[in-house]
């Protein structure tokens, strides 16, 4: 049954500030982890392959679920599994915090991947049924800052708290803080979101399920841990499974449309043009973003030696910068169709500029972060529209599709970008310099793939 729920104009505020919580959390928890990995293997006495599963393990639960959640979102309500995902995902942050030995906190962090997996596709879902037009234009800036952000503040946040050591508690605070929070959003949510609808409910196509949630995870697993561990065999291996599993699921697809029943995703979704078009300028510009943070780590840290910290306030500017294509969009001629155009070629001279910057010779400081801005505001401006664009080509009886789809996109896409970047960097890491120029080269080019996808979508 299609959701056309719409909310009273005056709750909508109320409402976004909900969902983008939800999506400020999961965000911050994808990052968190990697600041607290030393301290976590030293407390528990666990092997670094051990701690790599703490990190790895959420962001594997959360890709191969996103789709599933979505869908759940269709079938359940979205306002019933936002906060089935958001249960999940406090419980979860629990066990993580209390965590007696590794093997319990590797658990808890999948389940708590899961449970982001429920939550997050309700938020772009939500965004879509309650705002039209510059309202949606607003919401979705709001939206970008909490994905941008979390990821940035999950870094500073990590660094800051295992710092101060709270209590002698060391890393276990960065999960338990997720507990008040989230119990007081469970609150929130039950005053504020609308009920679902009451009805008949699509069945959810769990053939297809298991299905897509296996061809993801042969997708995401080596493209996560295969680089690092210098691409071994069996990360080729399931890269190469993940095609005639791809392509069984396509099978099953169409079976279960010409029996007339709900397939996983829409038909109507990924045949639609604007909707191709849109998820490749996204996934170009995106994949870029999460490699860039990646690999700005590596070249401050491990290349110039800079702290933790430092390598986390490096990207505020970014983040400050990105945050400012929210107000800013709503309030330009809606004549001016070609945003998402303009957005990939801003982002791609903002790489362009970091990367003639160390081509003359420099290195870090000021100059390099306000750089970076240039950049940030590009990613803003694309990230936004383009997501507008892609939500406003189909009925909102698609809000759940649509949104299963963009998030597993941006993760895919963030999983590809890092691994690429990380290895090539790997590659060139005797030259940090080099090392990041390279890598910056290539995201101009992907920029530029994107700022050409874009084209075809606003065409």
């Amino acid at each position: 049954m299609p959701i056309t729920l719409q909310a009273k104009t005056t709750n909508r505020t109320a409402i976004l500030a909900v969902l983008l919580t939800g999506q400020f959390m999961a965000n911050i928890d994808t990052a968190v982890a990697n600041i607290a990995g030393p301290s976590i293997g030293a407390d528990l006495h666990a092997s670094e392959g051990a701690v790599g599963l703490v990190v790895s393990g959420y962001v594997v639960a959360f890709a191969v679920l996103l789709i599933t959640g979505a869908r759940l979102g269709s079938s359940l309500g979205y306002r019933t599994t936002f906060l089935l995902g958001l249960t999940v995902f406090t419980v979860a942050s629990l066990a993580c915090g209390i965590a007696p030995e590794i093997i319990t906190l590797v658990v808890a962090r999948f389940i708590q991947g899961a449970g982001a997996a429920l939550m997050v596709p309700q938020v772009l879902s939500g965004i879509q049924l309650h705002f039209q037009g510059r309202d949606r234009l607003k919401a979705l800036g709001y939206f970008s800052i909490a994905l941008s952000g979390g990821a940035v503040v999950g870094q500073l946040l990590g660094g800051v708290i295992i710092a101060a050591d709270l209590f002698g508690t060391s890393w276990r605070p960065i999960f338990l803080v997720n507990v008040p929070i989230g119990i007081a959003l469970a609150a929130a949510s039950r005053r504020v979101l609308p009920a679902d609808p009451t009805g008949e409910r699509d069945r959810l196509d769990l053939i297809g399920v298991l299905t897509l949630s296996t061809a993801v995870l042969l997708v995401i697993v080596p493209l996560l841990l295969g680089s690092e561990r210098g691409w071994p065999t069996w990360s080729w291996i399931c890269l190469a499974l993940s095609i005639p599993t791809l392509v069984f699921f396509e099978y099953g697809e169409r079976r279960t449309a010409a029996r007339g029943g709900r397939p996983l995703i829409a038909r109507q979704v990924l045949g639609n043009r604007s909707v191709r078009a849109g998820l490749l300028a996204h996934g170009c510009t995106s994949g870029t973003y999460f490699a860039l943070l990646f690999v700005l780590a590596l070249y401050l840290q491990d290349g110039l030696h800079k702290g933790p910290a430092y390598s986390g306030f490096a990207m505020v500017i970014w983040v400050a910068a990105f945050g400012l294509a929210g107000p800013i969009l709503p309030r330009l001629p809606r004549e001016i169709r070609s945003m998402p155009v303009i957005g990939c070629l801003v982002l791609a001279a903002g790489y362009l500029a970091v990367l003639a910057y160390l081509l003359l010779g420099g290195h870090t400081g000021p100059l390099l972060f306000a750089l970076l801005g240039i950049g940030g505001l590009g990613l803003g401006i694309s990230a936004n529209t383009l997501i507008g664009a892609v939500t406003s080509s189909m009925s909102p009886q698609y809000a759940a599709d649509l949104s299963g789809v963009v998030a597993t996109n941006a993760q895919l896409s963030g999983a590809l970008g890092v691994a690429l970047a990380g290895s090539t960097y790997a590659a060139l890491a005797t030259d940090p310099g080099r090392a990041l120029s390279v890598v910056l080269a290539g995201f101009v080019v992907l920029t530029l793939v994107g700022a050409g996808a874009a084209h075809r979508l606003v065409r």
